[in-house]
Order: structure tokens, then sequence, then C-alpha cells
């Protein structure tokens, strides 16, 4: 691919994580919160018709994986496909105030994760694989690390992580806000082994990738992305130089939980 078709590219994430934020805020507004289920799944509705619409029209050629969306078993011989999660958080979306939801955009091309955007619209952010940079890492309890962690089914993996690192949780909602806190030096790290699918990290981690930070499966082996089952069993994205000692700390607890 060209310099300019990349450079598009990069672009097109961003507008389109963005926009799609956008019909989502709107929608927050013009339907209320009294009935968060219908809020939810017309969300995610919405969002996904939006960006099936934007990538037909920009990039007829390109396949689309979306969680919103029918399985296309053609994106496994095309050369570029889109990975979309409309609305990551459905959750923290219905909620009155919260603000740690996302729309994930993502281009994966040739083997590789190619672009990226996490947009969270809640807090006027959107972070992308165009300049993406590694913040400074910020205070925290004792110089203790931080790690980004469900609200509500935190792995017992991280509990035991925790202890073994003496480490401080933070919950927060989506997957990409979670793994956006790293890049933005809220949390050193997110450790997820409760299973996800491709559209709840690519965007993300291509982000992360850019960043510069480490993104890896719990053994350190490789993320893959468009495989005929789009299920990821288990991601981490830290810091750079914390990647050896965080992959150690999971194999001992990851060792000890079997043992025990």
């Amino acid at each position: 691919m060209s310099r300019g078709l990349a450079a598009v590219d990069h672009e097109l994430a961003v507008r389109l994580a963005t926009a799609a934020g956008r019909v989502l805020c709107a929608l927050r507004e013009e339907t209320g919160f009294d009935d968060p289920a219908a809020l939810r799944a017309l969300g995610d509705r919405r969002s996904h018709e939006y960006l099936l619409g934007e990538l037909e029209r920009h990039r007829p050629d390109d396949a689309v994986l979306s969680e919103e969306g029918a399985d296309d078993a053609g994106r496994l011989t095309c050369p570029r496909v889109w990975i979309i999660d409309p609305l990551d958080g459905t959750r923290e979306y219905a909620e009155r105030g919260r603000t740690d939801w996302a729309v994930h955009v993502a281009l994966w091309q040739d083997g590789e994760l190619a672009a990226g955007a996490v947009a969270m619209p809640a807090r006027g952010q959107v972070l992308s694989t165009a300049g993406a940079r590694l913040a400074e890492r910020g205070a925290a309890r004792n110089g203790s690390l931080r790690l980004a962690v469900s609200r509500t089914r935190a792995p017992a993996l991280v509990q035991g992580l925790a202890t073994e690192l003496d480490a401080e949780l933070v919950p927060m909602g989506s997957a990409g806000v979670k793994i956006g806190a790293v890049v933005l030096g809220a949390v050193d790290a997110y450790v997820h082994g409760g299973g996800q699918y491709e559209w709840d990290s690519a965007a993300p981690v291509a982000v992360a990738r850019a960043a510069r930070c480490h993104a890896s499966r719990l053994d350190g082996s490789p993320l893959v992305y468009n495989q005929p089952d789009a299920w990821l069993p288990d991601l981490v994205v830290c810091r750079p130089e914390l990647r050896d000692r965080l992959l150690a700390a999971i194999s001992a607890t990851a060792t000890a939980e079997r043992t025990s």
C-alpha cells in the first residue's frame, strides 16, 4: 500500500470512529436512560449501520468484521478487512453520566493491524494510530502498579496477579477505554484472561502498538486477527518497560492457580 493511501486509512479510521461517536451521543440525548436495554440495542444498531454505510461508500472492495454484523467468510481471502466494534461498553453507554464506553475502528491488512482509532465520545477523546504517543506514567498509590480491570467481571487471574505484584486494580468499562488508559498513562497495564472477540481489541491494540506499548497473548505469543474463529482467549497490553516483569508474574500466577 502506498504511503498516501496508508495516511488516508488512518484518517478514515479517525473520521468514522468520531462520527459514529457523535451518532451515539445524540441518541443518548434523544432517547434518555429510562430503558437501558432498549438504548443499548439501539446504540449498537445505529452505530453499526452508520459505520457499515460509510465503509461501503469509501472502501467498497474491503471486507468488514463487525460485532453487530453477520460474519462474511469472504473476509478470510480479502487482503483488507475492517474490524469494528460499533459500541464497546454497552453497559456503561446506557448508564447516565458514565463516559467509559467507546467506538473501535481498525483496519487489518495482509496479516497485520494497519490502522485504527478508538473514540471515547463522552470524553471528547480519540486515540489513533496516526501519531500515537505513550504518555508519561501518572502518579500511583505508593508507586505501585495499576491494572485496568472490568467493573463487573474481573478474571480470577487478575486478582491473583494484583496480589503477586502488589498492584492496584482500577475498574472501568470498555476494553478500548482500558487499553486507552495504558496509552494515556492512567494505568500501567490491562490484563484479560476471560476471553474476548477480535473487535473488542483490534483497534485499541493497533493504537497501543503505534504508541510503542507491548501487546500480546498472556504467554507472550502474538495476537493474531482476521481468523476463522473471531474469539481471542486472552491478552495483555502494558507499558514497554513492564513487559518482562508482567509476563513473568502472569506465568507465576497462572502456575499457582493450576496447582492450587
